[in-house]
């Protein structure tokens, strides 16, 4: 018998298994097969891992580093991600099942990503004050934040650790990444590229495991300074209440049910494209999946008819095939969760057009599907399923739009589609999500932040706004007169 690839962890500068030596395995969902075993953590890798970075924050060789040189590291790093690219990409689709072409292209991409914090790196800056006490010189400086715990999903991982670790490293953090226990091979290997780009022992560490004995030691652990989530929403409220023991900084990147809206003045090719990148584009195994098609109703029919014309050219095959357009979902578990989901909508009456099953064949195959809804009640417009399926319903007015768009308790993404440049304007500004897409879908930048409201989480990634998120402001206070303190005791 073949023995199968194992990945260890990366703790405090060194390879490891697991202190109880668990193991895992992980499947590939295109044959439904293990391919891969990975080292597991336990709380005494967990106080391994935080006392690392506790140490590489004290010790001179990262707390002492100028802010360009650790944006030199950050460039390096940036390189060998793009060096590899390909090679990652391999191992996430090996995992995950999402497209090779779409693995091996984003995790390229995310290297702009490092430049863009190794940029930002020694542009940190705080402020003189204008204070109303002439004696006083007053500035302020922006500090790291301490000891981060990055943890990502499977989905989009080298794209959703860079949102994280790229600002934490560039604000002078230590970071603790925990991989998805569900296909978390590129993760342990991207770890070698932090190794060879040179940061010291201890600053990133690489881990993976289960709840009970990884993630929530981790999450509650005393020395842990901030929290970055991305994930679902019964998870983070147990990272909340877990950070409550140590009153750990917490920012939450969760799930969706975005909105798409289409007017009857859209670019109906245009339109169509946007709801299937949203919706099919990585087998709709994304947290901005546009998954509520709101569509204006004198062109339902006209759309419903465009998508179908088009899903009859979508091509479901290998996810390490260059022609194939859309792969396996990731877990057996997501199949069983959509064919429910797709039954009760049935039940409420609604009318499936194209897909509605999964593949008879080996592998977690999902059929893309198109549903028509006749109330905003269907259950594919409320359940956040991560697979391929696309929800339509009409509405007649753009204030009734905005009341649909708005009638979840998610915020994340939205999309409008209108070639009326005053509606853009007014309906992206009502709707309430942290991501607007205008005539388009799908699209990030490292410029660009990220984030959610309500249900989706709070914070954001990318952006300035990201790197500010693993900062602490500290004002400092200078007597600048030659005359001792006066009366102790009123405040001046």
């Amino acid at each position: 018998m073949t023995q199968l690839p194992h990945f260890q962890m990366y703790i405090d500068g060194a390879w490891t298994e697991g202190h109880a030596g668990q193991t895992m395995a992980t499947q590939n969902p295109a044959t439904g097969e293990d391919w891969a075993t990975f080292a597991c953590a336990d709380q005494t890798d967990v106080d391994r891992a935080v006392t690392a970075a506790r140490q590489a924050l004290n010790d001179p060789a990262w707390r002492d580093m100028t802010q360009t040189k650790r944006g030199k590291l950050l460039y390096r790093l940036a390189e060998l991600i793009e060096e590899n690219a390909q090679e990652l990409g391999r191992l996430e689709t090996t995992d995950s099942g999402k497209l090779l072409a779409e693995t091996s292209t984003q995790t390229a991409y995310v290297g702009d990503y490092y430049r863009y914090y190794a940029g930002l790196a020694d542009k940190i800056e705080g402020a003189v004050l204008p204070i109303d006490k002439p004696d006083m010189h007053v500035f302020t400086r922006r500090e790291p934040i301490g000891v981060v715990v990055a943890i990502v999903p499977w989905n989009a991982q080298m794209f959703l650790t860079a949102t994280k670790l790229g600002p934490a490293l560039a604000a002078g953090c230590a970071v603790v990444l925990k991989a998805s226990e569900i296909a978390p091979t590129p993760m342990l290997a991207f770890a070698k590229l932090i190794e060879q780009a040179g940061f010291p022992t201890g600053v990133v560490s690489v881990i993976t495991g289960d709840a009970e004995n990884c993630a929530i030691p981790l999450t509650r652990h005393p020395d842990v300074d901030r929290i970055a989530f991305t994930g679902g929403a019964d998870t983070a409220r147990s990272v909340v209440r877990n950070s409550a023991e140590n009153f750990a900084v917490t920012s939450l990147e969760l799930g969706g049910k975005s909105p798409i809206l289409v007017f009857d003045d859209a670019d109906l090719e245009g339109a169509a494209n946007g709801l299937i990148a949203g919706n099919f584009g990585a087998s709709g195994q994304s947290c901005v999946a546009g998954s509520r098609g709101l569509i204006h109703r004198p062109i339902m029919e006209k759309l419903i008819a465009k998508i179908t014309e088009k899903a009859t050219q979508i091509i479901v095959g290998d996810p390490m095939d260059a022609q194939s357009h859309l792969g396996p979902v990731c877990t057996a578990a997501q199949i069983t969760k959509i064919v429910a989901t797709l039954d009760a909508a049935r039940t409420q009456g609604a009318k499936i057009h194209f897909g509605g099953a999964p593949y008879d064949k080996a592998g977690n195959y999902m059929a893309p599907t198109l549903v028509e809804c006749i109330n905003t009640q269907t259950q594919t417009l409320k359940v956040e399923m991560f697979g391929p399926v696309m929800s339509l319903i009409p509405f007649d007015t753009e204030e009734e739009s905005i009341e649909m768009a708005n009638d979840t308790p998610f915020g994340l993404g939205s999309g409008v589609f209108t070639q009326n440049l005053a509606r853009a304007h007014r309906v992206s500004a009502r709707i309430k999500a942290g991501i607007c897409w205008v005539n388009t879908y799908r699209a990030i930048s490292p410029i660009a932040p990220f984030g959610g409201y309500n249900h989706s989480g709070y914070g954001r990634e990318a952006g300035i706004d990201g790197i500010h998120e693993y900062t602490r402001t500290k004002t400092t206070w200078i007597n600048t007169s030659d005359q001792p303190m006066a009366n102790p005791f009123v405040m001046r």
